[in-house]
């Protein structure tokens, strides 16, 4: 099973084949698990998202296409079960696990400049849990999934204009919020 292509997987799936099934899932799951992390904010919320996610792709797999690649589709299913659940769910302040931070690459960096760059990253990450859903949505999946406007707004099923302003007003709020967050954590830096 490991051998065969994923269109043959798909096709497969598609026939009832829960083993093919099984192979996309495993295939797939490392991507749709970072897309539902990035916006849920917490592993067992994304680990529940990314569940539904492919329980909604096995339900609506005969209407995919088999010559396309899956992964997209995917995240694009992903994409909507997160927002789905986080307009659902009352406003309250995320916090940020641990292993949650983003990795910043810095050649050869000190002790210091490691701790710095740990807690800009914490703060960068927590300052994006804190958007509203959609504009969390639009920044995972431009700066984080490196996706086009075009895929976002397909991603999204929303206009192309709506994803664009969208996106410029996430980066505009972000770095707002990012201006008095990063001044405060360079001030308890220099501090120590």
């Amino acid at each position: 099973m490991n051998q065969a292509n994923e269109g043959d997987l798909i096709v497969q799936s598609i026939r009832g084949d829960k083993e093919a099934f099984g192979e996309l899932v495993r295939r797939c799951q490392a991507p749709v698990f970072n897309v539902a992390y990035r916006l849920m904010g917490n592993r067992l919320d994304a680990e529940d998202a990314a569940q539904e996610a492919f329980l909604r792709a096995y339900r609506a797999l005969a209407t995919f296409d088999a010559t396309r690649p899956i992964v997209p589709w995917l995240k694009r299913i992903t994409v909507n079960v997160c927002l789905n659940r986080l307009e659902a769910k009352p406003a309250e302040p995320l916090t940020l696990e641990e292993d949650g931070s983003l990795s910043l690459p810095l050649a050869g960096p000190s002790p210091e400049e490691l701790t710095l760059a740990r807690e800009t990253s914490h703060a960068v990450r927590a300052e994006i849990l804190q958007l509203p859903p959609r504009y969390r949505a639009a920044i995972e999946l431009r700066h984080f999934q490196e996706l086009s406007y075009d895929e976002m707004a397909a991603a999204l099923g929303r206009p192309l204009s709506d994803v664009k302003s969208d996106l410029f007003r996430a980066r505009r709020l972000l770095a707002d919020r990012l201006k008095n967050t990063l001044s405060e954590t360079e001030f308890h830096g220099n501090q120590q």
